[in-house]
Parts: structure tokens; C-alpha cells; sequence
């Protein structure tokens, strides 16, 4: 009787979901090849362009950031071409959660599931924590101060004031992806294609000021700690780190999968949308960090706004906008790119009877997950309200 029960256990957690059940959908199929590929280079280039070439020049690579970048391409590659392959032959929602459902058992895909949940809803509170910071920066902090002063929370563990602003925000973003996936893509299009453009503009406008002189300083030339000058002056082993550090910047582009549902057709436009993704993005990267260390020695580069930094010291002050709009740009396509996929999972999971029915439920006048959305949408919400970015971010690694 013991061995009976063991192994009916057994049985329950490794239970696998049909792929007979994969074929039928309740969400509408919108999405076409294009939008799949706006989804994932807005979910992942984010402002990742901004800041990651500055970073791992100086510390890690210097100009041979180019072949971090590109190891890193090499490698964010081959676990896409895993997920466009999944994602062609298991055409919904759910990314990887649905794939492990399928082939290796129900424990491990609910364990899965929620690490995609936690992931997307404190990265989604990550991205709308920083989009608030950014922009209160802007303003010289004038709501850190007016909500410091009036709304204090003085509880260890959490921030120093409820940030309302990233709470409506989300509650915004979430109606806007609640309300269909067609038309959240043609608002992530939209975003996208305003960092893309920016993107673009900083490597033209930075053409005009390169030296190759800057890939080949002298190691008399270069201050102390900074290592030996030339192409790579920190080594084979700094651009191994730096390429360590760039796949972080190619992170995201998973969100395509948990979209498939509702691709009009998903066994071509997946893996066209997951590889053409992956392609631009590095060609971002790689144009940004190319540019960026011509323009300027890699000693002398600022880690923490290096686009904003170098442009200042030619004095092109429109360039400087220009970035400051784009890289809010970025961020509005990062956080549509953790939102839009977290209702996706959870509504996957509902269905499978792992969550709740009720965030499963369809609508039948906008076709998504309404419910979840909205319920996801106010969490997400609440984590950036009342955690500071620092701590999020902590979580998250």
C-alpha cells in the first residue's frame, strides 16, 4: 500500500500536459511577426544601451567591449533558438512554464511557473521604480521631498515614502495591456521605435567624431589602474567578465514566447521574432559601444550615463535630450515587456488549475486575461510603491 501511494505521487508531480491540449486558444491571435519582434527588442535593449557599454569598457573590457558584446550575443543565441524552438512546436502562452509542463512534469513546471512570476513582477516593479526615480530626477526630486516630508514611512525594510507615481503608472500600463494585445503592441511599437531611433542617432552623430587613435593608447598614456592600454587592456580574462556582464543586457527576449497564443502564426513568426530580436539588439550594443569608445578613451568613460557623459564633452546638448528621451523610451518598453508577459503566465497556470480559476478567465469583449491582468498590474504596482529600487534589484539578483 506504501509503494502504491509513493508512486501515485510520483505520478501527480510528473504528469505532463498533452500537446493535443496545446491547439485550442480562447485569446485572439493579433500578433504578427513584427509586433513579436518589437516586443522583444523593447523588452530587452531597454536602457541596457545606455549605461552597459560605458560600464564594461571602463571596468571590465575597455574598447574590446565589441567582443564582449559579441560573446555574449553568441550566447544569448543559442537559448533563443531552444525557445524558438519550443515556442514553434508548443504555440502558447505560458513561455517556459508550458514548456516544462510538457516535457517534463507538472511539479516542476509549477515551480517554474512561479519563478517566471516573481521574476516579471519584480522586474516589471523594478523597471516602473526606476522610470519613477529617473524622472523625479529630472525635476530635481521634487516628489522625494514632497512625499518624504508627507507621506514618511517609517518601517525598517521598505522605502522612505509611498511612490504613488509608480503605482498609478502601472495601474496605467495594466488597463493598457488588459484592454488587448493589439493594441498594448501598437503602444510598445511605439516605444520602440523611439529608442531605436535615438539608438540609431547616437551611432550616426558619433561617426562624425571617432578616432581610431582611442583602440590604441599607449600603456604610457593611460592612468594608473586602468591596465595596459591598446584594443583589450584588460585582457582575455576582462572581456570574459565584461561579456559576463553584457548577457545581462540581453536578457528579456523570453517575453516573445509567452506571446505565442496570440501570434497569428506562431511556428514561423516565434523563431523569426526571437532571432531577428537578438540580431538587433546586438547591433545596438555593438554600434553604441563602438562609437562610444572612439569618441573617448575608455578611462575616461562615466559608468552611469556614458551617452549623456560623452556628448556633454563635445558640448552637443541637443544629443543630451535626445538620449534623456530615449532612454525613458526604453524604459516604457522594458516595463510593457515585464507586464505584458506576467498576466500570460499566470493565466496559464489558472488554466491548468495551478492557480486560481478566477485569473484565468478570458473577457469576452478584449480577449485577454482581464482579471489577471489587473490584479497582476496593482501587485506589480504596490512592489515599486513600497520598495526602494535597490532593494528590488536585490531580489531580483
Amino acid at each position: 500500500m506504501p509503494s502504491l501511494s509513493i508512486s501515485g505521487a510520483y505520478h501527480v508531480l510528473t504528469r505532463r500536459k498533452p500537446m493535443e491540449d496545446t491547439t485550442e486558444s480562447k485569446l485572439a491571435k493579433v500578433l504578427s511577426a513584427f509586433d513579436l519582434t518589437a516586443l522583444g527588442i523593447g523588452s530587452t535593449l531597454g536602457v541596457g544601451v545606455y549605461v552597459l557599454a560605458g560600464e564594461v569598457s571602463k571596468v571590465y573590457a575597455g574598447p574590446a567591449v565589441v567582443i564582449s558584446f559579441l560573446i555574449a550575443a553568441i550566447a544569448s543565441i543559442f537559448a533563443g533558438l531552444c525557445y524558438a524552438e519550443f515556442g514553434a512546436r508548443v504555440p502558447k502562452a505560458g513561455s517556459a512554464y508550458i514548456y516544462s509542463y510538457v516535457t517534463i512534469g507538472e511539479f516542476m513546471a509549477f515551480i517554474i511557473g512561479w519563478n517566471l512570476i516573481l521574476e516579471y513582477a519584480i522586474g516589471g516593479a523594478s523597471v516602473v521604480k526606476g522610470l519613477s526615480t529617473y524622472l523625479d530626477k529630472l525635476f530635481n526630486y521634487a516628489m522625494r521631498d514632497y512625499l518624504s516630508k508627507n507621506f514618511a514611512m517609517n518601517i525598517e525594510g521598505l522605502g522612505d515614502y509611498p511612490d504613488f507615481f509608480a503605482l498609478i503608472v502601472t495601474v496605467l500600463f495594466a488597463l493598457a495591456i488588459a484592454v488587448g494585445a493589439k493594441e498594448s503592441s501598437r503602444l510598445n511599437n511605439v516605444f520602440t521605435f523611439l529608442n531605436l531611433s535615438v539608438v540609431l542617432f547616437v551611432i550616426i552623430a558619433g561617426l562624425f567624431k571617432v578616432s581610431l587613435s582611442n583602440w590604441s593608447i599607449p600603456k604610457s598614456a593611460v592612468p594608473e589602474g586602468y591596465g595596459n592600454g591598446g584594443f583589450s587592456p584588460y585582457g582575455l580574462t576582462g572581456i570574459i567578465r565584461g561579456a559576463a556582464v553584457c548577457f545581462y543586457g540581453f536578457i528579456g527576449f523570453d517575453c516573445i514566447a509567452t506571446a505565442g497564443e496570440e501570434a497569428k502564426n506562431p511556428k514561423k513568426s516565434i523563431p523569426f521574432a526571437v532571432v531577428t530580436s537578438l540580431a538587433m539588439i546586438f547591433l545596438a550594443y555593438f554600434g553604441v559601444s563602438t562609437v562610444l569608445t572612439m569618441m573617448l578613451p575608455y578611462y575616461e568613460q562615466d559608468e552611469q550615463a556614458p551617452l549623456p557623459h560623452v556628448f556633454s564633452r563635445y558640448g552637443w546638448w541637443v544629443a543630451e535630450y535626445l538620449v534623456t528621451i530615449g532612454a525613458l523610451c526604453g524604459l516604457c518598453a522594458s516595463m510593457m515587456g515585464a507586464m505584458f508577459p506576467l498576466p500570460r503566465i499566470v493565466f496559464a497556470m489558472a488554466s491548468d488549475g495551478l492557480l486560481f480559476k478566477c485569473m484565468g478567465e478570458i473577457s469576452q469583449r478584449f480577449k485577454t486575461p482581464f482579471k489577471g491582468t489587473l490584479i497582476t498590474g496593482v501587485l506589480t504596482g504596490l512592489l515599486a510603491a513600497i520598495f526602494k529600487l535597490s532593494q528590488l534589484v536585490s531580489i531580483m539578483s
